[in-house]
């Protein structure tokens, strides 16, 4: 059978970091936990899944703090020629540019992902030289708690905004669309990232969106 390439283009949610107690903490969930992982088991054989995490990724900015390399529109295309054929590139995005520093609405923070969405329909990174299809995932809305909650004030009632606009621009590209927020809650100990009973519910959803639009 043939060989399905996978990437998963995300922050630190498909990273796997564990929410964060302190700064520095860099704890990360095992390969098998993570969702791309779980996606992975649960599609079995034939299927090769390539981990794109990074956290701190926006989807269009350079971070003042942090690095102009957690810019997510300057490291995709070289990602999509590194790593083809791709059969499918999944996008879960947007959850850093809810950060006061950005000082980004929903509707930017949703048109910033729709670049990234351009540029995979306009690259020759699929089989026979012809785009790979986009999967765009909504993250799941996050809450102002622990000690990230200031540096994202403002940001959760934004976050429950996306998924809408999200839905709207997948449709309008023609990619597949996933709501994470539908599935699971953010961890309560930073607001910000996944618990491991999270990874399997969105690995196991993803898996399923993945069998509906590749096969």
């Amino acid at each position: 059978m043939t060989m399905r390439n996978v990437m998963c283009f995300g922050d630190s949610n498909t990273h796997g970091t564990i929410a964060l107690r302190f700064p520095m903490d860099i704890r990360r969930f095992d390969p098998a936990t993570r969702w791309p992982g779980q996606m992975a088991a649960d599609l079995g054989d034939n299927w090769h899944m390539i981990e794109e995490g990074l956290p701190s990724r926006t989807t269009v900015h350079d971070d003042p703090v942090e690095g102009a390399h957690k810019n997510g529109v300057r490291v995709l295309p070289a990602l999509l020629d590194s790593h083809r054929p791709l059969d499918l590139v999944i996008v879960m995005l947007g959850t850093n540019d809810l950060k006061m520093r950005y000082s980004a609405p929903a509707m930017d923070i949703a048109i910033s992902v729709e670049q990234l969405l351009r540029i995979i329909a306009g690259s020759i990174a699929g089989p026979n030289l012809q785009p790979p299809k986009a999967l765009l995932v909504a993250p799941v809305p996050i809450q102002e708690t622990g000690f990230l909650g200031e540096m994202f004030a403002g940001g959760a009632a934004k976050s429950q905004a996306l998924a809408a606009y999200y839905q709207a621009i997948a449709a309008r590209h023609g990619a597949g669309f996933l709501d994470a927020g539908t599935l699971t809650k953010v961890d309560p100990v930073d607001g910000i990232h996944l618990t491991s009973e999270g990874h399997a519910a969105i690995g196991a959803a993803m898996a399923a969106k993945v069998r509906e639009m590749v096969g």
